[in-house]
C-alpha cells in the first residue's frame, strides 16, 4: 500500500487542529449565554455580562454592569441633562476588614472596589464621612459615632482612587454625595487636599441657583472642573466651598419608604421633588437593611417603577443619578438599563439612550430594535430557574447544536485526512 507523503500527513493534520478550534470558537459563540439567562461564572456570558447571583435558589444570571455612554449619543448638553448610575455606600465592601484590623460587623453595600465601580460606569458616589482615629474616615456609626469595627478605611484612600481615575480619563465627570459628620474645622478641605484632588473640584460659586441649568459638560472637561462635590451639613458652603447637597438638588426618600411602589417622597432634607429651585434629581432605591439576595429583585423592575414615579413626582424630570446596592445585581438589565431609560427621556426624548439618533434632533429616536441588554422590558418575567449549574433550555439546544456541528466537522476532516 502506498503511504502519504510526510507533508501531506502534516497537512491534513494541521487541518483537523484547525477544524477544531474553528468548531470551539463556535461554540463558545452562540453558547455564551445571553442577559438574564442562568450562569456558573462570567465567562459562560456575552461580552460586557456579569454573572451574579439572583434568587433564593444561590442561582447566577448573566447581568448588565455598565450603562451606555450617555455622550456617544448626545454631546454638548448641560451637566443636568445628562443621567448617572450611582452606588448607595460606595466604600462598605462585602467581606471587607476594617483598616483598624478589627472585623466589620457594619452593614455592607456593594461587592466591588470604588475603582471597579468607575471604570464599570459608575459616576455618583455616596461615601460617610467621619472624624476617626485623628482623621477622617469612611464609616458607618452607632448613635453618630464610629467604632474600629464600623470604621472601613481612612477617606484619602478611596479619593485617591478617584483621583486616579479622573487622571487616567481625562473626559470623565464624578459626583460625591457626603454624608458629612465631620467636626474638625476644614476637615474636608484637608481630606480632599491630601488626596490630590483640589485641583478637579468644580467650585460651589459655580453651581447654578434658582433651577437654572449647568455648565455644559464638555465645558466642565474643558476647565477641568471634573469633581463635584455636595456635604449634608449646610455650614460647609460658607466654611470649606462644598456645596449644600439640598441647596442645588431634590432627592427622594432612602430606606424602605422611598421603595413604595408608585410614590415617591422626598426626604426630610430635601425640598419636595416637585421643586424647581434646584437643577439636579436624585433618586435613591434601595432598602433600609442592606441584603445582596433581594437586590436582585430590588435592582429590575421595581426600579424602573421607582425611577418613572419619580420622573412623574419631579415635574417630569428624570433622575440625574440613580442610586442602588449591589449594582451588578439584577434579573438582567438591571440598575444599567435604568440609568439608559433616564438617558433617553434626558437627552433625545427616546424610550432608552440606545434608541437616540446620534445628535439629532430632540425626539429622533430609532424603532424599538430586538431585545437586548439595554431594551428587555423591565415587566417583564425572569425565564423560570433551571436546575442549580445546569443551562437554560434555550442553552442547551445551542450547546447540543454546536456539539453536533463539530462532531460533524472533525468526522469530515478526519475521514478525508485518514
Amino acid at each position: 500500500m502506498a503511504t502519504r507523503p510526510r507533508s501531506s500527513l502534516s497537512l491534513m493534520k494541521f487541518s483537523v487542529v484547525l477544524a477544531a478550534a474553528v468548531g470551539l470558537l463556535f461554540i463558545s459563540g452562540i453558547c455564551a449565554a445571553k442577559i438574564g439567562e442562568t450562569c456558573s461564572d462570567v465567562i459562560n456570558c456575552d461580552s460586557g455580562l456579569s454573572c451574579s447571583p439572583c434568587g433564593a435558589d444561590s442561582s447566577k444570571r448573566c447581568t448588565r454592569v455598565k450603562p451606555l455612554d450617555p455622550q456617544s449619543k448626545v454631546k454638548g448638553l448641560p451637566f443636568n441633562k445628562y443621567s448617572w448610575l450611582t452606588t448607595h455606600n460606595s466604600f462598605a465592601l462585602a467581606g471587607q476588614r476594617s483598616a483598624t484590623g478589627a472585623q466589620i460587623i457594619a452593614p455592607t453595600n456593594q461587592e466591588d472596589t470604588v475603582t471597579a465601580q468607575l471604570n464599570n460606569g459608575v459616576r455618583g458616589l455616596m461615601l460617610d464621612f467621619y472624624d476617626f482615629m485623628g482623621d477622617v474616615w469612611l464609616c458607618h456609626s452607632f448613635g453618630g459615632t464610629c467604632y474600629n469595627f464600623t470604621a472601613f478605611q481612612p477617606a484619602a484612600n478611596v479619593l485617591k482612587e478617584i483621583g486616579s481615575f479622573l487622571e487616567k480619563n481625562p473626559a470623565e465627570i464624578i459626583t460625591i454625595f457626603i454624608e458629612d459628620y465631620v467636626k474638625k474645622p476644614r476637615g474636608l478641605t484637608d481630606v480632599f487636599a491630601a488626596a490630590g484632588l483640589t485641583k478637579f473640584l468644580f467650585p460651589a460659586s459655580g453651581m447654578p441657583k434658582n433651577g437654572a441649568d449647568w455648565p455644559r459638560v464638555n465645558d466642565m472637561i474643558a476647565q477641568n472642573a471634573r469633581l463635584v462635590v455636595f456635604t449634608s451639613n449646610p455650614t460647609k458652603e460658607a466654611a470649606e466651598g462644598i456645596a449644600y447637597t439640598w441647596r442645588y438638588v431634590v432627592e427622594n426618600q432612602y430606606g424602605d419608604k422611598g421603595m413604595v411602589q408608585g410614590a415617591c417622597p422626598n426626604r426630610a432634607e430635601s425640598p419636595v421633588m416637585k421643586s424647581l429651585a434646584q437643577s439636579l434629581v436624585l433618586v435613591n432605591h434601595f432598602p433600609t437593611l442592606a441584603n445582596s439576595i433581594e437586590s436582585c429583585v430590588d435592582n429590575s423592575a421595581p426600579l424602573i417603577s421607582t425611577l418613572r414615579a419619580c420622573y412623574s413626582q419631579s415635574e417630569k424630570r428624570w433622575a440625574n443619578f440613580l442610586a442602588v446596592d449591589f449594582y451588578k445585581r439584577s434579573d438582567g438589565g438591571g440598575a444599567p438599563a435604568a440609568v439608559d431609560v433616564a438617558n433617553g427621556g434626558l437627552t433625545c426624548g427616546c424610550e432608552s439612550i440606545e434608541l437616540c439618533k446620534a445628535n439629532a434632533t430632540f425626539g429622533s429616536c430609532y424603532s424599538t430594535p430586538a431585545p437586548s441588554p439595554v431594551n428587555v422590558a423591565p415587566e417583564a418575567t425572569l425565564p423560570p430557574p433551571s436546575m442549580a449549574g445546569a443551562a437554560p433550555p434555550l442553552l442547551s439546544w445551542r450547546r447540543a447544536i454546536a456539539s453536533v456541528v463539530l462532531i460533524s466537522t472533525l468526522s469530515i476532516v478526519i475521514g478525508g485526512a485518514f
